[in-house]
């Protein structure tokens, strides 16, 4: 069993519209659910052995302001990646042997993490978080999914079961719908 987390990046800045995509940062909406995701994901309980990040300003401020302590791998593959590459980035950065991570958090953006959901859950698992995450993965969302595999190399659609989904939304409703 692998446990696999997803964590889209915080609510985006837009107000400097000449601003290049991959250099927009996070607005005030966006650093307050960074830091609140941030606390539910370390109460959470869950042990990241690796975190594997885009190198989009956005993602790293997102980091910075959810999980100051973390060590992030960033790789340039997931910035806007698909879901075959977020598996590929996976394996990547998986480790052999007694190297390998039994857990891992890629954090990122849309849709390829919602991809990620809707390919690697298995139907007949389909279950209320499920149903929520795939209606929508809003910005800060984080899920945790527990993958019926014994190595990340097998890291296959249908392998999974969603077991985990928040927003920041659900802890702080002032924060209300995003996108």
């Amino acid at each position: 069993m692998k446990i696999l987390g997803l964590l889209r990046h915080a609510k985006s800045d837009w107000d400097d519209t000449a601003q290049r995509d991959f250099d927009r940062g996070l607005n005030a909406r966006g650093r307050k659910g960074a830091e609140l995701i941030g606390k539910h994901i370390r109460d959470h309980g869950v042990k990241w052995d690796r975190l594997i990040a885009s190198p989009a300003v956005r993602v790293k401020l997102t980091l910075e302001h959810a999980l100051p302590d973390a060590a992030p791998i960033y790789d340039q593959r997931l910035y806007l990646a698909s879901f075959d590459t977020i598996v590929e980035t996976i394996e990547a950065h998986a480790g052999t042997g007694a190297d390998e991570a039994k857990t891992i958090l890629i954090s990122g953006h849309n849709p390829g993490l919602q991809d990620v959901l809707l390919e690697l859950v298995a139907p007949g698992k389909e279950n209320a978080l499920f149903k929520e995450a795939v209606v929508k993965f809003p910005t800060a969302a984080y899920a945790v999914l527990e993958c019926d595999i014994e190595h990340w190399a097998d890291l296959k659609r249908y392998c999974a079961e969603l077991v985990h989904f928040a927003r920041p939304r659900d802890l702080d409703p002032q924060l209300g719908p995003e996108g």
